[in-house]
């Protein structure tokens, strides 16, 4: 049976709608999309831009990531995708890359207290270590635990602890970036041949930079010491990017859009909002608070989401075909959110969090007998 497709003409005051008409379900399989005799011209300018599933955000109506129930992507079959078989790495850069926080914390701690002059203060490993598990690795918290057990500094205001703790932390962060844009950092056993492998066999990578905790700047230094010959064949996405997207113009509204695509962009852009609100109030109702969400956090869920995707685009596959490298959970949430697989490497990060088995695949490391590229490939992730 021969697959058609027909344009039914609209009535004369709605010209600027077309309906299409696909055959049914039932025959639907014996034909590609290239077969048929629609021309992908004729579908909106957004869907040829498009070659993987739509990057529509999970909402009321779209949940996990999927299809938006009447929208025009419904009908597009899936030989119009990318292979399933096409596999795509994604890697973030902290505690993937490179530890710096198990190596260099407690140093950059230390680093600070001497800046600042505080003498008595000085954090070994047992005392840093056990900071670390009473406070849950809260770093402010680290700080009035260790100023109480020690005495706070005699000249000090008690209502100005609050900002002698935001002073210590900021030079701590200062000697933290020091150290990590220089070449004492090492990188973690394995990940260069890891990256290697993948590129060999023609799997695309991508290192993801547009939440990284150390920041973009920091974060594309350690990339690049990487070498060129590694950097030429991989890509980097950092806010840049992810607003150069498709995804990133048509959610956070950069770039020209007209006819088709303004529609499409001002419905994401209407999705998203809802998503937003619908976290929100079950966070409020959970906690019984009134919640204000903060999309400007470096690690907001929004942000990693959008991200993700965009990292999708430039690896020129579909969502679910491309796997993340984790060194956060922030990043495993966000996968959760768009439904693409994710694997953790266990770092200073994530050692003390409960990953659900259900989220991810935890792995101690990079290389046999845990995280490597051929037992990726022999894995089905779709």
């Amino acid at each position: 049976m021969e697959a058609t497709v027909s344009i039914v003409p609209p009535p004369p005051h709605h010209h600027h709608h077309r309906v299409v008409c696909f055959p049914p379900a039932s025959t639907r399989n014996h034909h590609r999309w290239g077969q048929s005799q629609l021309s992908r011209k004729s579908l909106p300018n957004a869907l040829k831009l498009l070659p993987s599933p739509p990057p529509f955000p999970p909402s009321s109506c779209c949940l996990n990531g999927g299809r938006p129930k009447g929208s025009i992507f419904s009908s597009v079959p899936d030989s119009a995708e990318t292979a399933p078989d096409q596999l795509a790495i994604l890697l973030e850069v902290d505690g993937v890359l490179v530890d710096a926080y198990r190596v260099g914390n407690r140093k950059a701690f230390n680093k600070a207290f001497q800046k600042l002059g505080l003498d008595c203060a000085n954090w070994t490993e047992p005392v840093y270590t056990d900071l670390t598990r009473k406070s849950d690795g809260d770093e402010e918290m680290m700080l009035v635990l260790y100023f109480n057990r020690i005495g706070w500094p005699s000249s000090l205001p008690t209502s100005e602890k609050s900002a002698f703790i935001k002073s210590v932390l900021e030079e701590k962060k200062n000697a933290m970036d020091e150290f990590m844009m220089s070449e004492d950092l090492p990188f973690r056993p394995g990940v260069q041949k890891f990256i290697d492998d993948a590129c060999e066999k023609g799997i695309p990578v991508v290192m993801v930079t547009a939440y990284s905790k150390c920041g973009e700047k920091v974060a594309r230094y350690i990339i690049e010491r990487l070498g060129e010959k590694r950097t030429s064949k991989i890509k980097i996405v950092g806010w840049k990017e992810v607003e150069q997207s498709l995804y990133g113009r048509l959610v956070l509204g950069k770039g020209m859009l007209s006819g088709p695509d303004e529609q499409l962009s001002k419905e994401v852009r209407k999705a998203v909002s809802a998503e937003k609100q619908r976290i929100a109030e079950e966070i409020a109702s959970l906690l019984k608070l009134r919640v204000e969400l903060n999309t400007n956090s470096p690690e907001s869920s929004d942000k990693i989401v959008t991200t993700l995707r965009a990292a999708a685009e430039f690896a020129e596959a579909p969502v679910r075909n491309c796997i993340l490298i984790a060194g956060s959970l922030p990043g495993v949430r966000g996968c959760e959110r768009v439904g693409m697989p994710c694997i953790v490497v266990r770092n200073s990060f994530t050692a003390r969090a409960e990953i659900p088995s259900t989220s991810a695949i935890v792995m101690d490391g990079f290389g046999e007998p845990d995280l490597t590229i051929s037992r990726l490939q022999l894995r089905k992730w779709s």
